[in-house]
């Protein structure tokens, strides 16, 4: 899971096991930030939109984004916040950048630690080369 400001660079990077679902790692992933300052905003895609992901962001200060689930009976967002979901390309450029780096296209390290620091290593380049 990765977590990209408004302009594409990463701010935060985590992985996990395939089991769990990305909502669970939200608040790993944000406790696990390069920067010091908790964004204001995270946009997601459906998938996050869930009632116990909005609490546990409002607790970090954090406005979730999300689209409404089709199953959802009551909507939480209206159409105002969700304006800012059409700059979602931002963190697929993100990912687009990371599969550049070719040990991370495909996962050669045995070692979870390895393959983490090989992202973050990715997520530094990154950030040197656009800042």
């Amino acid at each position: 899971m990765a977590m990209a400001d408004r302009h594409g660079l990463p701010i935060a990077i985590g992985i996990a096991s395939g089991e769990r679902h990305e909502t669970k790692l939200v608040v790993e992933t944000l406790q696990s930030r390069f920067v010091g300052p908790v964004p204001v905003r995270l946009i997601g895609d459906r998938a996050y939109d869930s009632d116990p992901l909005d609490r546990q962001m409002k607790k970090f200060g954090v406005e979730m984004i999300a689209p409404n689930r089709v199953s959802k009976r009551v909507h939480t967002q209206d159409g105002r916040p969700l304006r800012r979901y059409k700059r979602r390309w931002h963190i697929e450029r993100l990912f687009s950048w990371l599969l550049r780096f070719r040990r991370l296209v495909t996962r050669y390290e045995y070692h979870a630690a390895n393959f983490l620091g090989l992202a973050k290593l990715a997520c530094l380049a990154i950030l040197l080369k656009r800042l």
